[in-house]
């Protein structure tokens, strides 16, 4: 680890995530959203405004560099060498316990306060859109994937088959 390293602060998650995403080549703001939304938005949420304060942040430390701004004036951005050294760091590092945060189980862990009817409407909506996401997901050609995305789509398609599972026990579990 070099003295700069040392004196580094540690990567976010998000901006570790777009450095990630700039080994693939330069890109722009507005490109870096889109991937996001494209490769990790159903597991990991990235807004705007966090890609462009994330990029002007890690531009003054010099983990990016911008590019001449082009079509649109979208200016791109590059990973530099700090940069390539800060995201080895990260990734390299034990990520540590997930934390589930699923505004259903929310809503069904007071679901004795609301009426049924709505209830049942809350579930039919959410179950309808893990529904989709698992048909989007096994519309992927998984063939032509880098092993590790093939790996986190897998996970996603179980996941998705374990909640539908539970939605078809429902009613069993809340004794109808």
């Amino acid at each position: 680890m070099t003295n700069t390293a040392t004196q580094r602060k540690p990567l976010n998650s998000t901006a570790a995530s777009l450095l990630g995403f700039l080994h693939e080549g330069p890109m722009s703001g507005w490109d870096l959203v889109s991937t996001a939304q494209d490769r990790i938005g159903d597991f990991w949420t990235i807004t705007q405004s966090q890609v462009y304060r994330e990029l002007a942040s890690m531009d003054a430390t010099g983990l990016v560099q911008k590019g001449e701004p082009g079509a649109r004036e979208r200016t791109p951005y590059l990973i530099t060498d700090a940069g390539r050294e800060a995201f080895m760091e990260w990734i390299a590092r034990d990520p540590g316990g997930e934390t589930i945060r699923v505004p259903l189980l929310l809503t069904m862990s007071f679901g004795e306060r609301l009426d049924a009817a709505r209830l049942d409407q809350i579930i039919a909506a959410n179950r309808e859109i893990h529904q989709q996401r698992l048909t989007q997901y096994l519309s992927q050609d998984c063939h032509e994937m880098p092993p590790h995305q093939r790996a986190t789509l897998e996970f996603g398609i179980g996941y998705e088959r374990a909640v539908l599972a539970w939605f078809d026990r429902l009613p069993t579990l809340l004794g109808r």
